[in-house]
């Protein structure tokens, strides 16, 4: 077991604090491990820089190991990669204790630091890509990485020992004392669900970070929450590479068509075949579909990410659809929307709300629903209304390949 504060690089000390207890996180994680708040405090020829800092409910400790390096008057700077209360919660305390030290943030974050501290006088200044900070025998340059996973969210590198200080990207919720990668068990199925609950919403950001960080030299990651990846950071670096990209199973110039049905009495399921059969007979879209009954979220959420464009099929019980229906709509929290279009379908008995509801739900989440006439059918569809969703696939899928069309995004 460790000793903290722990020495990670020359002159570079973990400060941070376990929260082993810890079993859900910002509500949609489990955290089996538990989890860490990881903080760093740098000392260097002319004072100390801390990094971060930790929820509100450790602070104690935070401070016990501050005070176990250095005296408050040699704080000259407090870095803020991001402004969380699971990272800022020591901050305004800190700031007390430490009034001369100036706080170093991204532009984005200026109006929380203040809400956060509650004082508009606040020693501080924004940073971005490639801004340096030269403090003694130490060289922190920034790098702006937006949205990963809050807008003010940046990550800096210590030149002197190729270290980088990443923020919540390349993190784990997974809490154990031994705290470097090699020393650690197996935690890689929480680093990839870390990804995938945190990351994978914004993978235009992580390339875009990633291209920053191809510049640089990394030796060490010290991210936010769980190991410090000192062994093979590359291996880490590749597999949040793989994750974003999307992957391409298809013929270039073709678009990806998944439609999900739920049916009752095989009425819906008789929809979603013929708006298959019509999309399917498009060129270049290529069209799957899949039962909601026996398909799990997991895979909802590779479907739903890998496709162009969806469409969902639900029959009306109790004025609403089925809980499997809301279930797949709730994966769309972990994806990146952008571009996406999207629509509704179904049979139904009496007033047929569902498919107004889920239309609804798709335009709030600014998904791309074209303006198509609602595929509402009652009861079992006659072949005459079959032939009429084989023509509603055709004309989405014509939409999907590029048909210009006015889209419905209030």
């Amino acid at each position: 077991m460790h000793p903290l504060p722990l020495e990670i690089a020359p002159d570079i000390f973990y400060i941070g604090v376990l929260d082993p207890d810890i079993r859900t996180f910002d509500i949609v994680m489990h955290t089996a491990n538990g989890s860490s708040y990881n903080a760093y405090l740098i000392q260097t020829s002319q004072g100390v820089i801390i990094v971060d800092t930790v929820k509100k409910e450790f602070q104690e400790l935070f401070f016990n190991r501050i005070e176990s390096l250095c005296d408050y008057a040699a704080i000259r700077y407090v870095i803020v990669h991001h402004i969380e209360p699971d990272h800022s919660g020591a901050l305004p305390e800190l700031i007390a204790r430490a009034p001369h030290a100036k706080v170093l943030i991204s532009p984005q974050a200026t109006t929380m630091l203040k809400a956060l501290t509650g004082s508009e006088n606040i020693d501080f200044e924004t940073i971005w890509t490639n801004k340096q900070l030269r403090l003694g025998n130490k060289t922190l340059t920034f790098l702006s990485t937006p949205y990963l996973h809050w807008p003010e969210t940046m990550s800096s590198y210590v030149e002197e020992d190729k270290l980088l200080f990443s923020g919540d990207v390349f993190g784990a919720h997974y809490c154990d004392r031994r705290l470097f990668n090699d020393k650690v068990g197996d935690f890689w199925y929480a680093f990839e669900y870390y990804y995938d609950h945190i990351m994978r919403p914004f993978q235009s950001y992580v390339k875009s970070a990633l291209k920053l960080y191809d510049r640089l030299d990394i030796q060490t990651i010290a991210p936010l929450h769980g190991p410090i990846i000192r062994e093979n950071p590359s291996t880490y670096i590749e597999a949040y590479r793989q994750w974003s990209t999307k992957l391409e199973r298809h013929k270039e110039g073709q678009k990806v068509l998944s439609i999900f049905y739920l049916t009752s009495y095989k009425n819906t399921q008789e929809m979603a075949q013929a708006i298959y059969e019509g999309a399917e007979s498009v060129e270049n879209i290529v069209t799957n579909i899949y039962d909601l009954a026996s398909i799990e979220e997991q895979n909802m959420i590779r479907i739903l990410e890998e496709s162009d464009g969806f469409l969902i099929g639900t029959p009306t019980i109790n004025a609403d659809a089925p809980k499997p229906v809301w279930n797949l709509l709730s994966c769309l929290m972990f994806l990146d929307k952008q571009g996406k279009s999207a629509g509704a379908f179904g049979s139904y008995g009496w007033s047929g709300e569902a498919i107004d509801h889920i239309l609804a739900r798709l335009k709030a989440l600014k998904l791309r629903v074209p303006p198509l006439e609602p595929m509402k059918i009652k009861l079992i569809p006659t072949e005459e209304e079959l032939q009429r969703c084989f023509c509603y696939g055709v004309e989405f899928a014509e939409i999907l390949n590029g048909k210009m069309i006015e889209i419905d995004l209030a």
